[in-house]
């Protein structure tokens, strides 16, 4: 290697790769196709796309309780403290959210997360900047929308 090439530096990574994979028991090859079955990515992270990078990690760190990572102008990293795929928020130019779908519209991405108390939990998530919308398709799932116009649902946990 030149003495040119040794000081460049390196790429920069928004996240660090996840630990090599290691198969379980249960998966690997399957019995009745004799095919592996294990696939071959995983979930590096999930990415939302904003107007502001960093008022939108900042109102999901809270909800979350995620430290973040990296935070520029263009580009936001939350971290998963339980070992999981990080969370990321990328600046888009003229970004406009849709619409909350209605029962018969079209529905997009969203994030759902278990919550305790779901009336305590909604009522953190609207102190923070989230809007309730009137439409709700169940009982079980709140739907709230996030600062950039995203829904996601709170859901009780189960005990």
């Amino acid at each position: 290697m030149s003495d040119l090439a040794a000081e460049q530096p390196a790429p920069y990574v928004p996240y660090a790769p996840p630990a090599p994979y290691e198969q379980s028991a249960t998966s690997g090859q399957s019995a009745q196709s004799g095919q592996d079955d294990t696939g071959f990515a995983r979930l590096a992270m999930v990415t939302i796309d904003c107007a502001d990078p960093v008022a939108l990690a900042s109102f999901y760190g809270e909800l979350l309780g995620w430290e973040t990572r990296h935070v520029d102008e263009h580009f936001a990293i939350l971290d998963n403290p339980e070992g999981g795929s990080p969370l990321g928020f990328g600046r888009v130019t003229d970004y406009r959210p849709q619409p909350w779908t209605e029962p018969d519209g079209s529905k997009h991405f969203h994030l759902d997360f278990y919550v305790d108390d779901l009336d305590e939990a909604t009522a953190k998530a609207l102190a923070l900047g989230a809007t309730e919308p009137s439409y709700q398709h169940g009982r079980t799932l709140r739907v709230l929308i996030d600062p950039a116009g995203h829904p996601f649902g709170l859901a009780p946990l189960e005990q």
